[in-house]
């Protein structure tokens, strides 16, 4: 196809607005030598010494002078909606007859076909349209070539865009439905890499045709040429070649053959504008909605937060298992202790966890015990705890543990690191055997709330961790006891003075007493 006339080019649009409502208006028209003489070309330039005939540029722009007097079929204006079908004559010979049809958009489309030559009359005779289920659209973008060289190689990425849409697998996912395929392939392959390596961002395709073929014989697939290409993804972006016309003029397309014919096209939007008022309409309504939203969601979190009472530290902490590995079996589930001390300082919250495997045969085995320290300080953190577990030398304790399962488990959790029961000043293990097993990932969030992080006083610790800067608060307390108990010595010590000088003046008057007999 040559092309000739204003340039072809591709725009892009991002459009908020749901995209069945566009709709795009084609306006074809065949321009006949006679017409194209008679009105326009023809400027004769007889001078003197050049017997030549200069033909003038001609006006593209639609032109009720152009247009009367053409035949019915040579000219047409149609209305088209996204993914709206328009069959070609070809189509309508094809899909009559029953044996040609093979999938079931095949047969679909042969009903429409015959109830659309029963009922109603059609709109359409010149321009149709393949939307984004016809074979045509997959061919077309599969045969898409980069470059204008006919000797094109394409690229491995040229083959891989090709097969970028995937636009059926990805609306199966859209709509809810889980694919039978892994979500999540573990062990990829090099194949699978590549065959991966490409985003997929679905689109979907429409192409506005024409036949522009000669009058009364039309259908056929020399004949068609594409007026338009339309692309949608699900971001929004519409990509449509060539833009809209506009005030420009307008397209031309010289057919192939010897019988050489033009054709003008333009293509417009006719999408319904909203009004002026619809808009604040809607505008309001997001509002309202949005406000009620964030009202509900008030009734649920409250007016203020919740305030701890005074000396009091609320934790928060939200935790999650990551992974296990490097254990001898597989099937692995963990179960967890968390210690809280009796008193927030100098200690802090331990968490307890020991790796258990089962089998087939509900066969239980423990594959390691480990412990973490929540972390003392607000923040994200991911920790990796090596483990381990009890063992008994020996063929026969590893046998019984193959064969049996559930051996050497400790009865209490604590012990993995000081024993709960334990009130002694040493620890022995000595004798206790154990080997080193897998390790386990753990991730925390946590959050820290205490009414002594807003005083001035603790501005300048923030950097320092909690116990840190709660030792702080424990220090004054123990220097406020300490002059409470001095002034409690001192107190007795003034009672002490006082009954020594009682004591001293009841003595001095019994001697008195003494001396006079």
């Amino acid at each position: 196809m040559a092309e000739c006339g204003s340039e072809r080019v591709e725009a892009v649009y991002r459009t908020l607005d749901p995209v069945k409502n566009l709709r795009i208006r084609i306006w074809l028209q065949r321009v006949t030598p006679t017409a194209l003489f008679t009105e326009h070309a023809l400027q004769p330039a007889i001078q003197r010494g050049q017997s030549l005939i200069e033909m003038s540029t001609f006006d593209t722009q639609p032109s009720r002078r152009i247009t009367e007097g053409y035949r019915t079929h040579d000219q047409e204006e149609v209305v088209v909606g996204w993914q709206e079908k328009l069959f070609s004559q070809f189509e309508i010979d094809l899909f009559k007859n029953e044996h040609a049809c093979q999938s079931p958009l095949d047969f679909q489309y042969r009903n429409e076909i015959l109830s659309l030559d029963g009922t109603e009359e059609r709109k359409n005779f010149r321009i149709f349209t393949y939307t984004d289920f016809d074979r045509y659209t997959n061919l077309e973008e599969y045969s898409q070539s980069t470059t204008t060289s006919a000797k094109e190689t394409p690229s491995y990425l040229a083959e891989r865009m090709s097969h970028v849409r995937r636009r059926r697998q990805e609306r199966r996912m859209m709509e809810g439905k889980i694919p039978r395929s892994r979500i999540i392939t573990w062990e990829p392959t090099e194949e699978f890499v590549r065959n991966n390596h490409v985003l997929n961002n679905p689109v979907q395709t429409m192409y506005i045709m024409g036949d522009l073929g000669p009058y009364g014989k039309l259908g056929k697939r020399e004949d068609e040429y594409v007026l338009c290409t339309i692309k949608v993804d699900n971001s929004g972006v519409l990509s449509i070649k060539p833009d809209f016309s506009d005030s420009k003029p307008a397209y031309r397309i010289e057919t192939e053959g010897e019988k050489k014919e033009l054709w003008l096209y333009t293509i417009n939007n006719a999408s319904v504008t909203v009004q002026k008022e619809d808009q604040e309409r809607e505008k309001h309504l997001f509002k309202d909605l949005y406000d009620r939203h964030k009202d509900y969601l008030r009734s649920l979190v409250g007016e203020e937060f919740e305030t701890p009472p005074l000396g009091t530290l609320q934790l928060f902490v939200n935790g999650e298992i990551v992974s296990a590995e490097g254990f001898e079996y597989d099937n692995l589930y963990v179960r967890f202790l968390l210690e809280l001390p009796d008193s927030c300082l100098p200690q802090w919250p331990v968490l307890y966890f020991g790796v258990h495997s089962s089998d087939f045969w509900q066969r239980h085995r423990i594959e390691g015990y480990g412990y973490v320290r929540i972390p003392d300080s607000p923040g994200s953190y991911t920790l990796t705890c090596q483990t381990w577990r009890p063992i008994v030398p020996g063929t026969v304790a590893e046998m019984r543990r193959f064969f049996v399962g559930g051996f050497l488990e400790l009865e209490d959790m604590t012990y993995i690191r000081i024993p709960s029961t334990f009130k002694g000043e040493r620890l022995s293990r000595f004798g206790f055997r154990t080997e080193t097993t897998g390790t386990v990932t753990m991730r925390f969030n946590c959050m820290q709330q205490c009414r002594s992080f807003l005083d001035s006083s603790m501005a300048r610790k923030k950097s320092q961790n909690v116990l840190e800067r709660m030792g702080g608060l424990s220090h004054q307390a123990s220097l406020q006891s300490v002059i409470e108990a001095f002034g409690r010595a001192q107190q007795r010590m003034h009672e002490a003075q006082e009954s020594l000088s009682k004591d001293l003046l009841r003595a001095s008057t019994f001697l008195e007493s003494k001396s006079m007999t």
